[in-house]
Formats: C-alpha cells, structure tokens, sequence
C-alpha cells in the first residue's frame, strides 16, 4: 500500500510489547528494514533485528546506533513506542499513595528513553541529506485525563505517570518538529485509544459509553495510519498529534 516504506530502515522501540507487535508487523507487510530496541530477551527472527537493551542509557544507544549505522548505513524512520507496563493494581492505584519509584520508572522509560532516543538517532538523521521521519506513540489520555469512574469495580487503573509520560511526548513532538524542521525532519505524535483485549467487562461496558463509535478499536486498527505518518502521503505533515480513538476526545 506504501510503497516508498519498502526497504526503509525502521527503528521500533518497544516493537515487542503489545501495541509494536502489531506496529512490526504492519512494516513487515511494506518490506521494511526493521530494528527493534526492547529490554525483552534478545530473540531472532527473519523479519527484524533485536537489540537488547536499556534505552534510558545513552551510552548503551550510542553504541547501538554505531551498529546500526555500520550495517544499515542510514536510518529512515523512528518510532518511540517503548513505555512501562500501563495499568496499576488496586492497591497502588490511589494517587495519594503512589511509588515514587513506579513514578520515575515509568518517566524513565517512556520519557527520557523517547528523548535519548530522538536526541540520538535524530542527530544521525539531521546529517542525512534526506533527513528522517519520528513517531512519538502518545494516547487519547495524553490529550484527556483517564475518566477515574471507569476504574470503579475493576481490578486495575491508569496511574498518573501514564498521563504524564504521554503528554511529554507530544511536547517533545512538537520542540523536534520545529527544532529540526530545516533538517528536514518530520516529527508527529500518534494519540491512539484503547485497543480492545480481554479487558475487564465492567471496564468494556463503561468505556464503551465514553466512545461515539461504541467500541474500542481492533488489535490491528492502528497500523495503516502509522504507516500514513511514516509515508510520504503524509509529507506535509509535522509537529501534528493525529488521534485516532473512536471520538472519545471530541466530547
């Protein structure tokens, strides 16, 4: 469908969690060149390239990127979907008694890593004569608070350092986008809504109320629009925060 993604060099953070399973594998379908960054076990696999390891280390993404360059010899897009596990348990969901130490985890890796990351493999795309292309994966509660009705009766709830660490993205979204906008780097923010799997039946039927579309969206639903914003169809586009949520944030 995207043709100009076939053998583009694609740095997936997080491309082994969740949401960038489905992300790889929409870029396997274009023909991509994928690299994945995930703190998983190393695995292996035709269809990509995983590096192991901490991406709120920046020595350790320096040395990476080293590699990277060596085999691949530039880098065409990149993706910072990486972030700590989202929801909370009951017994720590309390605000007033929140960890400090889930607090700066959570920062850690789904703020600062996305920094060191653009900070990284930005700088190697502002010397590219074509410049690059950067994803920031944020969320519908990036833009609305998390609705704390929804989390009544339920086993689990969306902690504060979520909402933060998915505001942060879209201000680094839009300092990249301007700061590197003569480099020909484009940077745009995608705020996705809940992807529907296996969640708590209370939760469904609550957060179904919220949404204009009546659901929530499908585990592959997001896929061609990240392939928009990593396209060329989408070239006159940066600095943007496109939501994709069913109408959740419209009312």
């Amino acid at each position: 469908m995207f043709e100009d993604l076939k053998n583009k060099n694609v740095i997936i953070t997080g491309g082994l969690g969740f949401l960038g399973k489905q992300i790889v594998n929409a870029f396997c379908e274009e023909g991509s060149n994928i690299i994945i960054l995930d703190n998983k076990k190393k695995t292996s696999s035709k269809k990509f390239e995983h590096f192991c390891c901490d991406i709120s280390k920046e020595k350790s993404l320096k040395s990476i990127s080293k590699k990277i360059l060596k085999k691949y010899k530039k880098i065409d897009i990149l993706i910072n979907n990486a972030a700590s596990n989202h929801d909370i348990k009951n017994k720590i969901k309390s605000f007033e008694k929140f960890d400090l130490k889930i607090w700066e985890k959570d920062i850690l890796i789904g703020l600062t890593g996305s920094f060191l990351c653009t900070k990284i493999f930005g700088s190697i795309m502002s010397k590219q004569k074509k410049g690059g292309n950067i994803i920031n994966i944020s969320s519908d509660l990036g833009i609305i608070a998390p609705d704390q009705r929804l989390y009544n009766h339920t086993s689990f709830s969306k902690p504060v350092s979520y909402s933060v660490v998915k505001n942060g993205v879209i201000g680094l979204t839009k300092y990249t986008a301007s700061y590197w906008a003569k480099k020909n780097i484009r940077c745009n923010a995608f705020a996705p809504g809940g992807i529907l799997n296996n969640q708590d039946k209370t939760f469904i039927s609550k957060i179904k109320k919220l949404i204009p579309l009546n659901r929530m969206a499908g585990v592959n639903e997001y896929n061609k629009t990240i392939l928009f914003l990593a396209s060329d169809a989408s070239s006159y586009m940066t600095g943007s925060v496109v939501v994709s949520d069913g109408g959740r944030t419209i009312i």
